[in-house]
């Protein structure tokens, strides 16, 4: 989300007549975009801002902050940051070159305020010339207030774009030749709740029908509203791919009710086990965190016999770090780091025995693969994704990016798999 972020701001700033450069040295202006999810994520910003205040100095370049330490913080940012000359919330991205001038004037600029669905949500990203996939915001904020997280103070409370509005966005999306389209929102699954426009399920379904876009992909869903509906969505909506990223958390029903997550881990697993009745081969992959407060050894043994019983095909881990405002802040029975990172070894370790062995079932096995880029292992190499969004590196022309390609798959890793093309006709599908 912050990536698309960036992007919005990198498209105002070029309409403003700037100039976007890969590199500090020679820039005027740099902006450094924020996430404060965790807590090596905001030491890792403080740490960059201390090496970009000797840049500052040296080249006499302005140096802003957006995004959510900005949020956070607001105007204490300055106490910390005191050279730095502007900072804006997630909502106040859309006056990023109001902000620029008025540093420029020598005049401090910052802005916090919470827009809803106004300017800044509307705000469309740089023109993705070039691109075969990209992403589409359809909501912000949350209204969960997970006992953990810090979104609901940093990124406001849930509001949900007109479905009009996304339609005709990802039509002129189609119209320029992208294929993929990736639904984001804190929470998409309650999009439009309680309001009178379309439900997520329909508007998958509107996506669906527009004509050029060749894949739909969402993120982030939360397990209590993955309703009847959106379950029905896969299997019978052609362009849906067949991968859902479902966090849960914690695979103890304890800890579940401490993080205020409103569901169980019967229920959670009772929704996978729908979802692979309509999708046999849908790909599952979650976020989880260890050391929680209250999480003794039986809590974490339940967390690893769900992992086991899931069989997800991948699984974003993390260590609990207390996050300013939130409730588990200030929550009793901490558990010690080094039990933590203990613990979060022992899961990562499971879950990639679970996905060696998932990506080695592909071996032998064809797929369709959209092509992206050039491989990143080697310039002869091509790089692309399947529907179960597993990464494919095979030998290919570069003529065939942007294409669907059946792929054969030779040989699978942790964290991709290698293929060969089929010399077969119609081995490029379109």
């Amino acid at each position: 989300m912050n990536e698309h972020d960036m992007e919005k701001m990198a498209s105002i700033l070029v309409d403003g007549g700037n100039e976007r450069i890969t590199a500090i040295d020679g820039a005027d202006v740099v902006i450094v975009n924020t996430c404060c999810v965790r807590e090596k994520a905001e030491q890792k910003f403080y740490s960059l801002m201390g090496r970009l205040r000797i840049i500052k100095k040296r080249q006499g370049l302005l140096l802003g902050v957006t995004g959510c330490i900005a949020q956070m913080e607001k105007e204490q940012i300055m106490d910390r940051l005191p050279f730095i000359d502007f900072s804006l919330g997630p909502s106040s991205i859309h006056r990023i070159n109001e902000a620029i001038s008025s540093a420029a004037a020598k005049k401090t600029f910052l802005d916090f305020s919470d827009n809803g669905c106004t300017t800044p949500f509307l705000v469309k990203p740089l023109d993705p010339k070039g691109s075969i996939k990209t992403f589409v915001t359809i909501m912000k904020g949350c209204n969960n207030f997970c006992s953990y997280c810090i979104v609901p103070y940093v990124r406001g409370r849930e509001a949900s774009r007109e479905s009009r509005d996304i339609l005709e966005e990802i039509q002129g999306l189609a119209q320029k030749g992208l294929k993929e389209v990736t639904l984001l929102g804190q929470n998409v699954n309650s999009y439009n709740k309680g309001k009178d426009d379309l439900p997520f399920p329909a508007l998958l379904e509107a996506i669906n029908r527009i004509d050029g876009i060749e894949r739909i992909r969402f993120v982030t869903s939360h397990p209590k509203d993955l309703s009847p509906d959106l379950i029905d969505c896969f299997g019978r909506l052609e362009k849906l791919c067949e991968h859902i990223h479902l966090p849960f958390q914690s695979g103890s029903d304890k800890v579940l009710r401490l993080m205020n997550r409103g569901y169980t881990a019967g229920e959670y697993v009772d929704r996978l086990n729908r979802l692979r009745e309509r999708s046999p081969g849908i790909a599952i992959t979650a976020d989880c965190i260890v050391g929680f407060p209250g999480e003794d050894e039986k809590a974490f043994e339940d967390t690893m016999e769900l992992v086991e019983k899931i069989g997800f095909d991948g699984i974003f881990s993390f260590v609990y770090s207390p996050r300013k405002y939130t409730a588990a802040s200030t929550l009793p029975d901490e558990v010690p780091r080094d039990i933590g990172f203990n613990r979060l070894a022992r899961l990562q370790g499971l879950q990639k025995s679970i996905t060696i062995r998932k990506n080695r079932a592909f071996e032998g096995k064809q797929v369709e693969v959209l092509v992206e880029n050039v491989s990143k292992n080697s310039e002869e190499d091509l790089m692309g994704r399947t529907r179960t969004n597993k990464i494919v590196n095979f030998r290919g022309d570069r003529d065939m990016i942007g294409t669907l390609v059946r792929v054969g798959i030779v040989k699978g890793y942790a964290n991709s798999l290698k293929g060969e093309k089929l010399e077969i006709e119609g081995g490029i599908i379109c």
